[in-house]
């Protein structure tokens, strides 16, 4: 398709029908939960949220751990959480990198060194979270032009890509000193800049998405006491 050479009103358009598909269809989210044992939380109670170690090759973005943080803070569901650097700091050295559980499943052999458990459950916290996942780049393609002349400058094409963020929490009950269960949030999200002139930027926040719809099924997960 050449832009440069398209009638303006057949570019406005596409441009229109651009813009109503992604208004109505630019993104697809997936929340689910896998819940093994019955959970609950009291109001002197907190979790903390932790980030996948590096080593594990896949290190979740601090953004978006900052993000679920706030999220489950908030509405009437909200919980407390308990800061990760503080806690970091607490449990030290064994949640430093070089000695990092690889995941929950080494969280039985951490609990069993001598003061650990103790020094979890003075600082109130409950449940350990361990958040895992990313955002990543899937596809793309299009082309958008931009030419200044003597009457003006202006862009015209479309340019386009789709987002996936996929991301786990699971949870690890301090009390019963087992898995509670996980859940995960998936959002594909397809983006584009329609230009006919002017670039229109319509932008799908993948990431933004996710992080809300993981907040809110984790907040149930905790709060809910029954397995579903």
């Amino acid at each position: 398709m050449n832009w440069s050479t398209m009638h303006p009103d057949r570019a406005a358009s596409v441009l229109c029908l651009a813009s109503l598909f992604l208004l109505n269809g630019c993104m697809t989210t997936r929340v689910e939960e896998s819940k093994s044992a019955a959970t609950g939380i009291s109001a002197d109670e907190s979790i903390v949220i932790i980030e996948s170690s590096y080593h594990a090759g896949n290190e979740t973005e601090d953004g978006f751990v900052d993000c679920v943080t706030k999220a489950v803070q908030k509405g009437k569901a909200s919980i407390n959480v308990y800061p990760d650097e503080a806690f970091v700091d607490d449990l030290f050295p064994w949640f430093e990198p070089r000695f990092m559980p690889q995941g929950p499943n080494a969280l039985p052999d951490l609990m069993a060194r001598p003061g650990v458990a103790e020094k979890i459950r003075a600082s109130g916290v409950r449940y350990i979270v361990w958040l895992n996942g990313d955002t990543e780049r899937t596809a793309g393609g299009g082309s958008l032009s931009c030419a200044v002349g003597p009457g003006g400058g202006g862009c015209f094409g479309l340019a386009w890509w789709e987002n996936d963020s996929s991301y786990e929490a699971a949870i690890w009950d301090i009390e019963d000193g087992k898995s509670a269960g996980a859940v995960s949030a998936a959002v594909r999200g397809t983006s584009m800049i329609p230009a006919v002139v002017v670039p229109v930027p319509l932008i799908a926040r993948t990431q933004a998405a996710a992080c809300k719809g993981l907040a809110r099924e984790l907040q149930a997960f905790i709060v809910n006491e029954g397995p579903s």
